[in-house]
């Protein structure tokens, strides 16, 4: 596929996609790379962009660049965009309740400590959807450093287990202070979001280490 075909095809899952408003964004395309530039209403919009470029065929990598800008009216205070994103972090039941929030200019800061990933995840998910959050900074620790050959099984075993990965294509390595390194080729970005995903559900996981190249 040529640059302008990629660039066609995302631009259209953008229009397609019903959770993002694309009017006001930008596609360019180089080798498969997406950069996407412009401005949406809300952080969420801006996280449902990157996912739906993500699904498209020939997508290596994005690079979103859009700018959170509220909608016509004065921004909101920051004690109340706080106070919203508290309450709506502590109604989550899956969320622990030692994480805390503060907010600068609708910059969110989130701090404290989760046993998993999938709960980081879920903390920023929330957050985004927020009205007057423009940013996260994620803060957020994750505790306990697994023991190394153990856990680097579980990741393997849980990755040929997955229907959509050629596991032979991916290694998996696991340093003492928690961090996983995932290695190798995937064929989609859906793919690679999969492999990443399963080494995050390793308990005691504390960082995972990128450096797996998508190729088509």
């Amino acid at each position: 596929m040529t640059d302008d075909d990629v660039r066609a095809d995302v631009t259209a899952e953008l229009l397609w996609d019903p959770k993002v408003d694309s009017s006001k964004m930008k596609v360019s395309a180089e080798r498969g790379a997406i950069t996407l530039t412009g401005s949406v209403a809300s952080l969420r919009q801006k996280h449902e962009a990157q996912h739906a470029i993500g699904r498209v065929y020939g997508v290596t990598s994005v690079s979103n660049q859009l700018e959170v800008r509220a909608l016509a009216g004065s921004p909101r205070d920051d004690a109340c965009v706080r106070a919203d994103v508290l309450r709506a972090l502590e109604l989550d039941t899956t969320i622990p309740a030692s994480v805390d929030a503060t907010v600068d200019g609708g910059l969110v800061t989130l701090t404290g400590t989760m046993a998993f990933n999938h709960e980081r995840a879920e903390a920023e998910f929330i957050c985004a959807g927020v009205h007057g959050v423009i940013d996260i900074n994620d803060e957020l620790k994750l505790s306990s450093a697994p023991q190394g050959d153990h856990i680097q099984h579980q990741i393997s075993a849980a990755l040929r287990r997955n229907a959509r990965l050629a596991v032979d294509d991916l290694s998996v390595d696991v340093r003492p202070d928690g961090t996983v390194i995932l290695a190798g080729t995937v064929t989609s970005c859906p793919e690679h979001d999969d492999a990443l995903a399963t080494a995050w559900s390793a308990p005691g996981v504390t960082d995972v280490d990128d450096r797996i190249t998508v190729i088509y």
